[in-house]
């Protein structure tokens, strides 16, 4: 009877061992949930703890300029400018040039005009001193000048046949013997066809018909070969004059043509 309450019992030896077994499985199985789970490591405090980390802000690129065109297209652009600009300035001066050229003729054209018509220039004097002045000074002053006594290729040609016998006879100091030698040689003339005859008639004839056709100079050539040339230095002087002041016309407008012409106010 003593042998029963000890075999209903549990024994201390057996009581250890399953206390110890419990305890290993619950080590067990708190290893397998800390191992499982990190929020419960965490909890207990045995964990890492979690690093929070804020993403670095992402650089912003600086704003790119908007370029217009590349280096080549700016150069050609900057070229083409510069071919327009050349064509623009050449025409104007072409303009400015045929301006200039236009002026300057019409200056030379009412010059010879006042002259041929034999009247004072006038307001034609300072223009042609501002046109021509630097390049053609003395055609300048010559035509000027030839205009304060204006001589006509009318008056040249009424007052040469009126001179028409004074021309063609000999003159006053000359000999009788001389005369006569003269005279003697004009009856017998050996010369060619086709060179004009050498008598005073001839001549004189020449240069009254060179005279009509304007051919002033011509006339003045012939005259100087008669024998009463000598007789009629008056109109000898007005001719020369008449000349002079024509090749200055010639020369200006020459001038005027080639645009060798100072512009007014320069």
């Amino acid at each position: 009877m003593a042998t029963a309450p000890h075999r209903a019992g549990l024994g201390w030896g057996t009581r250890l061992l399953l206390a110890m077994a419990l305890l290993l499985a619950g080590a067990a199985g708190a290893a397998w949930a800390l191992a499982r789970y990190d929020q419960a490591a965490r909890f207990l405090g045995i964990g890492p703890k979690q690093v929070q980390t804020r993403a670095a802000p992402l650089a912003l690129a600086p704003p790119q300029q908007a370029v217009p065109a590349t280096v080549e297209e700016g150069g050609q652009e900057i070229a083409q400018i510069e071919n327009r600009l050349t064509r623009v300035e050449s025409t104007a001066q072409r303009v400015e040039g045929s301006a200039g050229r236009a002026d300057a003729l019409l200056v030379a054209f009412a010059a010879r005009r006042a002259v041929d018509r034999g009247v004072a220039l006038g307001y034609l004097e300072p223009l042609l001193l501002d046109r021509f002045g630097a390049t053609h000074a003395r055609a300048v002053a010559t035509i000027i000048t030839g205009s304060h006594s204006p001589v006509r290729l009318n008056d040249l040609t009424k007052q040469y046949r009126e001179l028409g016998p004074v021309l063609r006879s000999s003159a006053p100091a000359e000999g009788w013997v001389s005369q006569f030698q003269r005279e003697l040689g004009s009856l017998v003339q050996i010369r060619r066809a086709d060179r004009p005859s050498t008598q005073p008639d001839a001549r004189y004839l020449r240069a009254l018909s060179a005279l009509e056709n304007g051919e002033v100079e011509v006339a003045l050539a012939e005259t100087m070969r008669l024998p009463g040339a000598n007789n009629v230095q008056p109109w000898v002087r007005q001719a020369r004059q008449y000349v002079a002041v024509h090749r200055a016309l010639d020369e200006i407008e020459s001038g005027a043509l080639l645009a060798k012409t100072v512009p007014a106010g320069s």
